[in-house]
């Protein structure tokens, strides 16, 4: 593997990879994309990638991005298995499933409709309706381990990668009621045992909570 990733560690995407890139060991290039001083909006960044997020993969003149596209290529060409990426039809329809929750419930819907008013146009003021969207996310993510260790059953996936990288940043702002959601608690201390989580998730999922509580912040009805 010769890619190269553009990255920034705070980003729930980007650390989403980085979990992803460890589990598999595969050694890559890390380039920094600093979103505050618009680098992914520079010439060379949009002919990579003309959505101007990150992360982007680039290996050997291919491009890809969107987390949940990465990691999946990554598993089904590097993986020495399919464990994190079954290629039994039932099992990857479900990852798939909560790979897409993740990505318009807890992302989209959940961090970067907060996120991107607080840290681009400095907007404080947090209706509680969001808040209250988030602990209802919670809700649905301890339904989804009902009956299994980890988000999409019996094993490990990307799931739980992407899924991770968005509940411990959606904490800055409603932390979890381990007697509300006791699963969930439980999942998040087996995904935190990993050897490469702190490396991969922890630091950068401290770092955006950080900035986050260094804003004045006020939940309004």
């Amino acid at each position: 593997y010769n890619g190269k990733t553009c990255f920034i560690d705070p980003s729930p995407p980007v650390r989403a990879c980085l979990l992803t890139l460890k589990a598999l060991n595969l050694p890559f290039e890390y380039k920094v994309v600093n979103l505050f001083a618009k680098e992914h909006l520079s010439e060379e960044y949009l002919k990579k990638n003309p959505q101007h997020t990150v992360p982007t993969l680039e290996e050997d003149g291919h491009l890809i991005w969107d987390s949940h596209a990465i990691m999946a290529y990554l598993v089904s060409k590097y993986g020495k298995d399919d464990s994190l990426y079954p290629k039994d039809l039932l099992k990857r329809a479900v990852v798939d499933q909560r790979m897409y929750f993740e990505a318009g419930v807890l992302f989209q819907g959940g961090l970067r409709n907060i996120t991107a008013p607080l840290f681009f146009r400095n907007q404080t003021q947090i209706p509680q309706h969001q808040i209250d969207s988030i602990v209802e996310s919670y809700g649905f993510l301890e339904s989804f381990l009902k009956n299994n260790k980890y988000m999409a059953g019996d094993h490990l996936t990307i799931a739980d990668f992407s899924i991770v990288t968005s509940v411990t940043s959606l904490v800055a702002f409603a932390e979890i009621d381990q007697s509300k959601f006791p699963k969930l608690s439980a999942w998040l201390k087996s995904l935190q045992s990993l050897p490469f989580y702190e490396e991969a998730n922890g630091a950068g999922a401290k770092q955006l909570v950080a900035m986050v509580k260094s804003k004045n912040l006020t939940i309004v009805p």
